[in-house]
């Protein structure tokens, strides 16, 4: 990989911590699994994290119970005079008596918070001390019950504002958050985008190029913290007309996208307008506040022009059916998003085959959006398709087929109530 937009390590060696707290299970579903998360972010080079070249460190947490053992190798860590990342992953919570946010530890239970949950004031603290060196904080976490009301009245992740020197990056799904938010192999969604951002341009993207397409491609539920938000991004390249705005991109994509004022809606020319460069960040921003006509209007004008420019079935154009596909399913649209998933599986198989991850992704997708499909026609028009993608997908849970066979045949019977809501 080439390296892009780096830092210099000026020959110091450099440190990569990533930390798995505690598993968030709700009702028997995992909403965020740490250990799955760190595994797969591992596998990642550390100079590829880093985004520079220098010889680099790697430790990996998982399943500690002592607070200070953590804090140990947090101070080890922003100890190190070269660059620093720092990825944190697992269940924000809060102690009942002094409201302050932890990080959940293995064991950690309500009425042991104070003694067996990494304190955020710690992990703040520490990357506060570093001396010298860029460093960089990702987080991937669920707040449960005890933490989300804090979370709210914070409206991000405390601290983090005074840090210098370092970039902090992430987010903080709500304890009812459904657990398929775009995750892969039990990676969640957010974290899964990081590991391909990175893995598939040929000039690695900066960190908040990264950190921008990750939160917009990964199907975060209405909600969601994300630090940086979108308007902050905004607020920071206003602030600074001096630099030019960052400009996230994927590979294929040759303009940027601007993260800067031409990312929010502004009067002008009609929904009909040309599309300058790459909206994701402006979608999301749009879908999450609750303006989805437009991001729909947008994404439409968007995958038009790319189709255009490199054909309808070609990757780029594929990729934006899938974010309509995710756009339409925060709309709650679920014909429109389980059709756009389907298209989009089929394509993909065409060029990359049963085992892709990205043809899996869009399988699964489809099956989702399908299962939440409450009028019989709507479920009933789009279930053959559903089942047959599933079925050249032998890599797929087997269950998966079994159930969608079992609705679709359910919906086919005169007395469907019981199969539609399978």
């Amino acid at each position: 990989m080439v390296f892009g937009g780096v830092v210099d390590g000026g020959g110091q060696r450099g440190h990569v911590l990533l930390l798995a707290g505690d598993a968030a299970v709700r009702r028997g579903g995992v909403l965020v699994a740490p250990g799955v998360n760190v595994a797969a972010l591992a596998m990642v080079p550390a100079n590829v994290l880093l985004g520079c070249g220098v010889p680099a460190d790697m430790v990996c947490l998982e399943g500690v119970r002592d607070p200070n053992t953590v804090l140990a190798r947090l101070r080890v860590a922003a100890g190190a005079a070269g660059p620093l990342f720092v990825y944190v992953s697992g269940r924000l919570t809060a102690d009942r008596r002094g409201r302050r946010l932890y990080v959940a530890l293995a064991g950690t239970t309500a009425g042991s918070v104070r003694y067996t949950s990494l304190p955020w004031e710690w992990l703040v603290g520490e990357l506060r001390s570093r001396s010298a060196g860029v460093a960089t904080l990702v987080v991937d976490l669920v707040a449960d019950r005890a933490a989300w009301p804090l979370v709210g009245e914070y409206g991000t992740l405390p601290g983090l504002a005074g840090l210098a020197g370092v970039e902090a990056f992430g987010v903080v799904r709500g304890p009812g958050t459904p657990a398929g938010d775009g995750a892969s192999g039990g990676v969640s969604g957010y974290t899964r985008q990081w590991i391909d951002q990175l893995g598939r341009a040929p000039v690695r993207p900066t960190n908040v190029e990264v950190h921008v397409l990750a939160a917009g491609s990964s199907g975060l539920a209405p909600g969601t913290l994300v630090v940086p938000s979108a308007r902050e991004l905004e607020m920071r390249s206003a602030a600074a007309p001096g630099h030019p705005p960052h400009a996230p991109a994927p590979a294929s994509m040759p303009e940027p996208v601007p993260v800067g004022p031409a990312t929010e809606p502004a009067p002008g020319p009609g929904p009909e307008a040309s599309v300058a460069g790459d909206p994701r960040a402006r979608l999301h921003a749009l879908a999450v506040g609750g303006r989805h006509e437009e991001a729909d209007v947008v994404a439409r004008a968007w995958e038009r022009e790319v189709s255009e420019r490199w054909g309808r079935v070609s990757p780029e154009a594929v990729q934006c059916a899938e974010i309509r596909a995710d756009l339409a399913r925060m709309a709650g649209d679920f014909v429109s998003a389980t059709r756009l998933w389907m298209g989009a599986g089929r394509a993909r198989l065409q060029w990359q085959g049963v085992d892709a991850v990205e043809v899996r992704d869009a399988a699964a997708g489809a099956l989702y959006c399908w299962t939440q499909i409450r009028d019989r026609t709507g479920a009933l028009d789009a279930g053959p398709e559903v089942v047959d993608l599933l079925r050249v997908l032998p890599l797929l849970d087997p269950d998966h087929l079994r159930l969608a066979e079992l609705r679709l045949a359910a919906l086919r019977t005169p007395d469907h109530s019981r199969g539609l809501h399978a």
